[in-house]
């Protein structure tokens, strides 16, 4: 059932055996594999089933570290979360990215790859994508020629594409709408977290509406499933009784902020410019998935040269310093300009679509023709891991929402490794290059010694500060003394309180999270629903004599299309 706790004014109680905050991919996949093992679910999403100025404030903050996006349009508050407007990028972390490294220091989950993988193929399948890890054995599975240089050196691997748009707010919510166990309130924005006076367990969760109506919600276990930065910011407002914050006994809650900061890495020289431009194919599909393959520093290179797993694509881009065409100036005024409503995210899946099926053919011969007229060059762009750094994090401010929130601040921070890893990768591809007489890579400036710690080039990449990922700040680890969740997402020291999302990441790899997020969330399904259950009435509204929660009804596709089969549609927040 979809209900609207706005219309509700007085108080009201609600409870379930499962309370989860937060209607985004991993909210939404948690309580629909909750409901098909039997339990009952309460989900509480802060915002409606579209965008809203007056809703998407509540996400403001301040940026007061590297410079970053303004919080707002870093992310999404309504029903389907951020995914609404995702480019649709989906990858399985490597097996290195789970480990200690001895050169990345706080790095290694409490959980290995092969723990994941069978989670991963679950998410695989739910997202309609193929069942692989997508690493170098697709190069002969879908009849490409590999790349010239050494897989010894630089390794590779390759994203699919879920072209489902807005899958967690209309496909997958359809099985939780339709189920007698389930029970959605929207517009019930999250304020407090109660936890009993030991501070070992949940009591209840507090939230309210924009209309004066507050809620609370008993339950057996409650999922924060809210996002790298919500989650963070709701577990330090909530000091009731720990006055640091719920989880943060020792102070790593809103730590550890890891974004995949983009970057134009080198120019590469080449009398063969088609031949490099496709070593790396942008946009393939078969059976029916889009493919687009990039390269990495292998996995001995990482070894033995201490580098972070940095990923890069090969593109035509205009020099650095130049002025940006007047197309891509529309083009980004268009993105960043228009909200992120249902009608103008329709119009950017026009555009994307269209976009996408001239790539397919155009592409490579396009590029590489703007390269040799000299109107471009050649480049790597960069879609790099960041290092586990604590100093990068998330803090509460004394300014406070509409709700009486405290409003947050991002401090994030780099790291030496970081950039260490951009200029070691580069190298080795330089190296590669010469080796086989292909040409030259010539390190960008701020890759010098000398130079800055990071350097945002806005004509890169149509995200030129990074991917709108934001994780770690509720980091997995084994101890409590490095980190806030265990093995089993559960929050160190607190018995029914877990975490949901990339919040959880302990590194971040070079791969986009949504697929590890599904991944993680199918995983605490199945450890949730075998735990106990207590005996629960059927949800319901308590006392009688509040006022209703009015029923709402999910849409089911854009206007004049079937809703099961749209492109994605990218609009502020999503990675290209």
């Amino acid at each position: 059932m979809l209900e609207d706790f706005n219309t509700c004014t007085q108080s009201a109680e609600f409870e379930a055996d499962v309370c989860i905050v937060g209607g985004g991919a991993a909210g939404v996949t948690l309580a629909a594999e909750l409901i098909a093992a039997g339990r009952e679910v309460l989900l509480l999403e802060s915002g409606g089933l579209d965008y809203d100025p007056e809703i998407q404030d509540q996400m403001r903050g301040d940026s007061i570290g590297f410079p970053y996006y303004p919080l707002d349009n870093s992310r999404l508050r309504f029903f389907g979360g951020t995914t609404a407007i995702w480019g649709g990028r989906c990858a399985q972390l490597n097996a290195i990215d789970f480990e200690r490294r001895p050169w990345v220091p706080h790095s290694g989950w409490p959980i290995t790859k092969a723990d994941l993988q069978p989670f991963y193929a679950r998410a695989q399948r739910d997202l309609e994508l193929d069942e692989t890890e997508g690493e170098d054995e697709l190069w002969e599975r879908h009849g490409l020629r590999r790349p010239p240089w050494s897989a010894k050196v630089i390794g590779s691997a390759f994203w699919q594409f879920d072209t489902a748009a807005d899958r967690f707010a209309s496909r997958n919510p359809q099985r939780i709408k339709d189920s007698p166990l389930a029970r959605i309130l929207l517009h019930a924005s999250v304020t407090d977290i109660r936890l009993n006076a030991q501070g070992t367990a949940v009591e209840t969760l507090e939230f309210v509406n924009t209309r004066g109506g507050r809620g609370a919600a008993r339950a057996r276990h409650f999922v924060l499933a809210a996002g790298g930065i919500e989650t963070p910011r709701l577990m330090l407002a909530s000091s009731g009784v720990c006055r640091a914050g719920v989880g943060n006994r020792n102070d790593l809650v809103g730590r550890f902020f890891m974004e995949h900061p983009h970057a134009r890495g080198a120019r590469i020289d080449t009398r063969q410019v088609l031949r490099v431009l496709t070593a790396l194919p942008r946009n393939y599909t078969r059976n029916g998935i889009r493919y687009a393959a990039l390269g990495r520093p292998s996995e001995a290179l990482q070894r033995r040269e201490g580098l972070l797993n940095t990923s890069f694509t090969i593109a035509a881009r205009q020099p650095p310093g130049k002025t940006m065409w007047a197309s891509k100036k529309l083009f980004m005024a268009l993105r960043h300009g228009l909200n992120p409503n249902k009608s103008n995210r329709a119009l950017w899946h026009l555009y994307r679509s269209g976009i996408n099926r001239a790539r397919r053919y155009l592409d490579a011969p396009l590029a590489s023709a703007m390269v040799k007229c000299n109107s471009h060059g050649l480049y790597t762009v960069m879609r790099a891991e960041q290092a586990p750094n604590r100093d990068s994090r998330v803090v509460l401010t004394g300014e406070r929402d509409a709700l009486g929130m405290p409003r947050v601040a991002l401090d994030w921070r780099f790291s030496a490794l970081d950039k260490h890893s951009v200029r070691g990768t580069m190298l080795a591809l330089d190296a590669e290059m010469r080796r086989t007489g292909l040409g030259t890579v010539t390190l960008e400036p701020w890759l010098a010694e000398d130079g800055p710690e990071w350097l945002v080039d806005p004509l890169i990449s149509n995200h030129p500060i990074g991917g709108y990922h934001h994780m770690g700040t509720t980091r997995m680890a084994a101890s409590p003394r490095d980190g806030v969740v265990d093995a089993d997402c559960r929050v160190h020291g607190i018995a029914n309180l877990y975490v949901a999302g990339s919040s959880v990441f302990t590194t971040s790899g070079w791969a986009n999270p949504t697929l590890t997020i599904v991944a993680l969330a199918f995983r605490l399904a199945g450890h949730l629903a075998q735990r106990r259950q207590r005996p629960v009435a059927h949800l319901r509204l308590l006392p009688a004599a509040a006022a209703p929660v009015r029923p709402v009804a999910i849409p089911t596709g854009w206007p004049g299309e079937e809703p099961l089969n749209r492109p994605d549609v990218p609009a502020r927040a999503r990675d290209a």
